[in-house]
């Protein structure tokens, strides 16, 4: 990147590292690349045939270089008539070469005049452009650095020609003129990205690999209003865009190109030359791949996957996800097992693994590219592009079809509250804050070091909507987590007065952001019958998961941070401190049914000194598995549904690390503690799919009439117990003990049970043997007494367990 203020020189060659060699070449002239550079080094040649230049050299001195007799190649030279010069305003040549013109097609290419047919063609480095024609060959001129000119006197329209193209060193190479054809973007993709309506963005914008007028090639356009020039560099033209400027498609700020020959596999970025000098090399926005950090570079790619889950999306489409189980387990991609390196690796293991512990849901931390592995994906540089890391994007595709396959939905955690500040990338995309506020109090996000996301702006609201669309329709995901929310609704989110600006209203509310959100979900639910958004939204705004027609966010589900929180606190505390703290364990039901709540125990719970889920329980670590166990038992049965971060399904003692992953060692026979870690694996395995066969705890989570309580205050007892329903009215009554002691003859209030013998049998207790627990339990079908307790008009007597959570069902 050419330092701020400062202009590329235009008159200093381009080093002739990028000549072909041959024999006699002075051994100045191979010169190093400019430091820094993280793309691949430039073949030794120029290769592909109907392809743009592969080789750059300086301009060719009017009589080639001195060699030796004996050296010299031989080469059959072509005849063809040379053409006269078509001239250009000296101006515009400059605006030209320089990459500063808006619109090369205008000069470059066939054009028809009163004289004739122009034809100029701007090949840096060239000896000789020869134009094939259906009359022959015809020489063009060389005019100056590169550009080729002639006038075809006589032709009353412009003929189909090709080119024949002659570098130092190597044979011609036969080529296309992609300057000849018109935009690859019509009126109605450019009247959508200026309106900011283009559903499917990435079709207009981005690389694309097509056909137009016959000729293969590849498509760019990038969205740079404030740029005085774009070109496209690559390993194709030896990262010299010279030869390949843009032309900007009028009001829309869009520049396109369409390069002829270009394939699959081409890396590329955009060489952006703003209005202060600078000239920036930056990844394509719209990339839908990109190089293995990191390398920085964009990927030309299509796909060719052809899916096999249609019964999964059918039977997606039918699903209302309030009255539906889930049950997710989330995860790092990456280190989830660290020896399985690429998407398709696991989908070898992991559909088999979650399908074995009964989860419905499977919830990857970001797949988007990000250039530095320790931010979990979180700083997102590749919005378009599943990780390279990995694999392709068809291999992503190819993990998320077999999960669907094995019954499992994908949920994936994207994030449009920021972006890094990384010179490749998004900030100061074309010179001028573009992405992001112009107002440096709005732009820079104070948590994390990065940028926010401009929500007024059109065009930005519409990169960002496009792009959650694209995830479901394109990889099939049935919902998106999106993160940071908070961060997104409030102006002064971890800003001290005097670091915001309100909004028109003098509020703090950023309006620009709640309409973003209602756009993007109200869009993504149209669009994607089926799919469920998920807001990680930590304060109490109102309406996050009420429709957009009503005037709420239009979020499917919201996570329950609040519940987490207090459930976190209650359950750190030594049992005989829990009595002061057990408004802690039941505020959560004061609220439950304001929003569809999600109940999560994340990746963010278990890091940065906040210890594992069993680490953070008291007593030694026969009580903190048990404790493990029975708050498990306690979140399956709360209304909501459940997250549950990998590792602490079998109970690992440490925190997670993104460089290690799971303590899956711990499962391993030669670990003394083996067996309670399997354990309390088996019993996320029963939970889960005791779950799923019991709508009573899935079918009516968000309304009050699946929930009552039998006794939420026995805080001296430490105590929990309520029933849930289901939408016929069967139902599960959970029984929490949180405290030490054994509970005999506790008695417990029961519903009645209509037209059936008054049976109840324990379908789940978080102390059973299996499960590393003591083994207490009601072993029999206990039978409701006509004693009114709780509230309810029959009751029973049960052993409680200790620190542990029973489930009772009707026998």
């Amino acid at each position: 990147m050419t330092p701020p203020g400062q202009k590329r020189d235009r008159s200093t060659p381009v080093p002739a590292t990028f000549l072909p060699e041959r024999p006699g070449d002075p051994a100045h002239r191979r010169v190093k690349p400019r430091p820094g550079r993280t793309h691949p080094p430039a073949p030794p040649r120029p290769v592909a045939v109907t392809a743009e230049p592969t080789a750059l050299t300086p301009e060719p001195s009017p009589e080639p270089s001195p060699e030796p007799a004996a050296a010299a190649p031989v080469r059959r030279q072509e005849t063809a008539l040379r053409l006269p010069e078509a001239p250009l305003p000296p101006g515009e040549i400059d605006r030209l070469l320089s990459g500063e013109h808006h619109d090369p097609h205008s000069l470059l290419g066939a054009h028809l005049t009163t004289e004739g047919v122009t034809i100029r063609v701007l090949r840096p480095f060239a000896e000789r452009v020869v134009v094939l024609t259906g009359q022959g060959p015809v020489e063009l001129t060389h005019l100056q650095r590169g550009l080729f000119t002639g006038l075809l006197t006589g032709l009353p329209e412009i003929p189909a020609y090709s080119l024949r193209v002659s570098y130092p060193g190597g044979e011609p190479l036969e080529q296309q003129d992609g300057y000849r054809l018109p935009p690859t973007l019509g009126e109605l993709d450019l009247h959508l990205i200026r309106e900011g309506r283009h559903e499917q963005l990435w079709r207009a914008l981005g690389s694309q690999v097509r056909t137009v007028a016959g000729i293969a090639g590849t498509a760019f356009a990038v969205w740079a209003p404030n740029a005085t020039g774009v070109r496209v560099i690559g390993d194709f033209n030896h990262w010299d865009g010279t030869g390949h400027p843009m032309r900007s498609l009028g009001s829309s700020g869009v520049w396109e190109l369409f390069v002829p020959g270009l394939a699959e596999g081409t890396t590329y970025k955009y060489e952006i030359h703003t209005r202060h000098g600078q000239v920036l090399e930056k990844a394509d926005p719209l990339a839908r791949a990109t190089q293995v950090p990191p390398a920085t570079a964009s990927v030309v790619t299509s796909s060719a996957y052809e899916w096999d889950d249609r019964e999964w999306m059918a039977r997606r489409e039918r699903t209302v996800h309030h009255r539906a189980p889930m049950s997710v387990y989330e995860l790092h991609l990456a280190s989830w097992r660290p020896e399985l390196t690429t998407y398709r690796e696991l989908a070898a293991v992991l559909p088999g693994y979650l399908k074995d512990l009964g989860f419905t849901h499977v919830e990857f931390m970001p797949v988007m590219e990000h250039p530095f592995g320790g931010s979990w994906g979180y700083q997102v540089t590749g919005f378009y592009a599943p990780t390279s890391r990995l694999g392709s994007p068809d291999d992503f595709r190819f993990l998320v079809d077999t999960l669907h396959r094995h019954g499992i939905g994908v949920i994936v955690d994207w994030v449009p509250a920021h972006f890094p500040k990384d010179a490749f990338a998004l900030a100061r995309f074309d010179g001028e804050p573009l992405y992001e506020p112009a107002d440096p109090l709005r732009a820079e996000h104070p948590d994390w070091g990065t940028l926010e996301f401009d929500y007024a702006r059109t065009e930005v609201r519409n990169f960002l909507v496009a792009n959650a669309v694209y995830w479901c329709e394109e990889f099939h995901v049935d919902g998106l987590r999106v993160d940071a929310v908070a961060s997104m609704l409030y102006l002064d989110y971890s800003r001290e007065g005097g670091a915001w600006t309100p909004n028109q209203y003098g509020g703090r509310e950023n309006l620009d952001a709640v309409a973003f959100l209602q756009e993007m979900n109200a869009t993504v639910y149209r669009r994607c019958p089926g799919v469920v958004t998920i807001a990680e939204e930590s304060t109490a705004w109102d309406g996050v998961t009420r429709p957009t027609d009503s005037g709420g966010l239009g979020f499917g589900l919201k996570w329950n941070m609040g519940w987490m929180h207090d459930s976190l606190v209650y359950m750190s505390k030594e049992p005989v401190h829990r009595k002061h703290h057990h408004d802690e364990i039941t505020f959560s039901l004061v609220y439950a049914w304001s929003e569809n709540y999600v109940l999560p125990i994340s990746h963010d719970e278990v890091v940065h000194g906040k210890r594992a889920l069993v680490s953070k329980m008291p007593g030694d670590w026969w009580q903190q598995r048990a404790n493990h166990r029975a708050y498990l038992g306690f979140m399956w049965a709360h209304p909501g549904k459940q997250l549950l971060f990998m590792g602490q399904e079998f109970a690992q003692g440490a925190e997670w690390s993104h460089e290690d992953g799971p303590q899956w060692w711990v499962l391993g026979e030669d670990w003394p503690a083996a067996g309670d870690h399997l354990g309390v694996r088996r019993l996320v395995a029963d939970l889960n799919h005791t779950y799923l066969a019991t709508p009573a705890l899935w079918e009516q989570d968000t309304t009050p009439d699946g929930f009552r309580w039998l006794d939420g205050g026995a805080a001296e007892d430490n105590l929990l117990s309520f029933v849930r329903h289901a939408a016929d009215g069967t139902p599960l009554v959970a029984v929490c003990n949180f405290s030490p002691v054994v509970r005999h003859g506790h008695r417990v209030g029961l519903p009645q049970l209509p037209g059936r013998e008054q049976l109840w049998e324990e379908v789940l207790n978080t102390d059973a043997e299996q499960y590393g627990g003591s083994g207490i339990a009601n072993s029999h079908p206990v039978k409701s007494e006509a004693t009114p307790w709780n509230g309810q008009p029959r009751s029973t007597e049960l052993v409680l367990p200790p620190l542990s959570t029973v489930w009772l069902r009707p026998a």
